[in-house]
């Protein structure tokens, strides 16, 4: 199901690009919180960070513990406008794909929901279903580690 359906709305970035639109051939951000395009809006979710297997509460805490970083280094520097470059956009989800030996399943296991039902998995499934090859805790940790360096590396402020 598209996020359009499920939440009832689409947002629209800069140069009138939709989300549906960026995202259809799957989900693309840096960190799973921030997409190139569409400064100064946060996602909060699995996709792309802590993935499915995660705490929900404590994905919720460190990805807010991150965004709320951001936007005090924003205020701080006088930026208005926050947003990830397309290189680090790129460049995260290079590396969440890099091992998709978790999307892709035991392949002696009886094909259900979360295999695909034993279908080869497409770029869109891909995109969002990866997450950070070392789980959600490696996730986490990283995480934390990008936001104390205080430099916020692949995001652009203005």
């Amino acid at each position: 199901t598209s996020y359009t359906r499920r939440s009832g709305f689409d947002v629209v970035g800069r140069d009138g690009v939709a989300l549906s639109e960026y995202w259809g051939r799957g989900m693309r951000s840096l960190h799973g919180i921030h997409v190139h395009g569409f400064p100064n809006m946060f996602v909060i979710g699995f996709a792309q960070g802590a993935n499915q297997i995660a705490n929900v509460p404590q994905n919720y805490v460190e990805n807010g513990l991150a965004i709320a970083d951001v936007v005090r280094h924003a205020d701080s520097v006088g930026a208005t406008r926050v947003e990830p470059t397309q290189t680090a956009e790129q460049e995260w989800l290079t590396f969440i794909t890099s091992n998709q030996r978790g999307l892709r399943g035991n392949p002696d296991c009886t094909p259900g929901y979360y295999n695909n039902e034993g279908q080869p998995i497409s770029e869109s499934d891909m995109f969002n279903g990866s997450g950070h090859p070392g789980g959600p805790v490696a996730f986490f940790e990283f995480l934390d580690a990008w936001r104390q360096t205080g430099e916020f590396a692949g995001l652009s402020f203005s």
